[in-house]
C-alpha cells in the first residue's frame, strides 16, 4: 500500500493555511511582487509553522513557474580575486530570490561550452560568464535559448548581453606610467597560465604600451604554465633575474605572485624598492599588512558582483538597464615602487 503524502507538505497547504491563493504563495516564496507585506508574513509563518521547502527542481521545468537558477562560470574556484566575486554573486542573488550553479572553466572554451551545455538543460533564467571569448557553438546556445547574459571582468571585447567590469588594458598602462615615472629603466613582467590567453596578457599588453610611450621596452618576461600563485611568483622571479641582469623593476600577473617575488628578493638580500621595485594587481587583503605595502591596483570585487547579479536580474524581469557598467579600480601606490 503506498504511503499518503503529508498533508502539510505542500504549496497548497502553505496557501490554504495562509489564506491565499497557491499563486499567490509562490509568488511570495519567489519574492516577486503583488502582494502586501501582511501577506508575505504571513505565507512565511505557515511556511516556517509547516516546515515547507520548495521543489526547485521541479519549479525549474514547469511552464507555469519561473526558474530560479542562475549558471555562473569563472576562471577557477580557488583564485584570490575571485572568491569575493563569487560571494558577492551568491547573497546578492539570494537576496532576489535566485540560486547560484557554480563551475569553472579553467580558461579553456572547451570548457566553458560543455558547462554551458549541463547549466542549460536545468533551464535556469540567466547566466553570468567571466570569460574573454567564447566558442561559436557557445554563442549559438545563447542565442538559441534566448537567455539573459551578463558578461563579467572585462569590457574590453563586444558583450554578448551586459558587460559589466574594467579595462584590463587600462590597468596595466596605468601601472607601467607609474614604474616609468619613478625612474625605473629596466623593467620585467612575472605571469602565469602560458598556455591561456587571459586577462592578464591584456594587462601586460597596456603595461608594456605605457612603457614604449616613455622611451622604454621590457628588459624580460617569465610567463610560467603554472597557475598563478606565491610560489610561481618566487620561482618565476628567480628565472627571470637569471636571464636577465640589472632587472631593477617587476610587474606581475596579480598580487599573489608579486608576494611571492617579493620573498625571493629578501632570501637574497635584496632590498625593495632600493634594489629593485615590485608592483601587482587585484588589491589582496594580505598585501595591505606587508611589512612593505604592495604597488597594486585595487578591484572592486564585491561590487562587482552586486552590480552584475542585479543587472542579470532586471534583465530577466524586464525592467531597463544599462548595457555596459564600468567598475572601479585604482592603483594604491606602496612602498615597493
Amino acid at each position: 500500500m503506498s504511503k499518503a503524502k503529508h498533508p502539510g507538505t505542500g504549496l497548497a497547504a502553505v496557501a490554504e493555511a495562509a489564506g491565499v491563493s497557491k499563486m499567490t504563495a509562490s509568488r511570495v516564496l519567489r519574492n516577486a511582487s503583488g502582494f502586501s507585506t501582511e501577506t508575505r508574513d504571513r505565507v512565511l509563518r505557515e511556511v516556517d509553522r509547516l516546515g515547507y521547502v520548495p521543489n526547485r527542481i521541479a519549479a525549474t521545468f514547469r511552464s507555469d513557474d519561473t526558474s530560479t537558477l542562475i549558471g555562473v562560470s569563472v576562471p577557477r574556484l580557488t583564485g584570490g580575486l575571485f572568491g569575493p566575486v563569487l560571494d558577492s554573486i551568491d547573497h546578492t542573488l539570494s537576496r532576489l530570490g535566485y540560486q547560484t550553479m557554480i563551475g569553472s572553466h579553467e580558461q579553456s572554451v572547451k570548457t566553458e561550452e560543455a558547462w554551458l551545455r549541463a547549466i542549460l538543460a536545468w533551464r535556469p533564467a540567466g547566466v553570468i560568464l567571466s570569460s574573454r571569448s567564447h566558442s561559436e557553438a557557445t554563442k549559438k546556445l545563447l542565442r538559441k535559448q534566448k537567455i539573459p547574459v551578463v558578461e563579467i571582468w572585462n569590457i574590453d571585447t563586444l558583450p554578448l548581453g551586459i558587460a559589466v567590469g574594467f579595462s584590463h588594458f587600462d590597468c596595466g598602462y596605468e601601472m607601467g606610467q607609474f614604474v616609468a615615472s619613478k625612474g625605473y629603466r629596466k623593467i620585467a613582467v612575472v605571469g602565469a597560465e602560458a598556455q591561456a590567453a587571459g586577462m592578464a596578457m591584456v594587462r601586460f599588453q597596456g603595461f608594456e604600451e605605457a612603457l614604449k610611450s616613455a622611451g622604454l621596452s621590457l628588459a624580460g618576461s617569465e610567463i610560467l604554465t603554472d597557475r598563478p600563485g606565491f610560489y610561481p611568483g618566487y620561482y618565476g622571479t628567480e628565472t627571470v633575474l637569471s636571464r636577465v641582469s640589472d632587472v631593477d623593476a617587476i610587474y606581475y600577473q596579480d598580487d599573489a605572485m608579486a608576494i611571492g617575488g617579493l620573498f625571493y628578493c629578501k632570501s637574497k638580500g635584496l632590498d625593495v624598492p632600493g634594489d629593485i621595485a615590485i608592483a601587482g594587481w587585484g588589491g589582496m587583503e594580505v598585501a595591505a599588512v606587508l611589512p612593505e605595502r604592495l604597488t597594486t591596483t585595487n578591484v572592486a570585487t564585491e561590487a562587482l558582483g552586486k552590480v552584475a547579479s542585479e543587472a542579470l536580474i532586471a534583465r530577466i524581469r524586464g525592467e531597463p538597464v544599462r548595457e555596459t557598467t564600468v567598475v572601479e579600480t585604482r592603483l594604491v601606490p606602496g612602498n615597493t615602487v
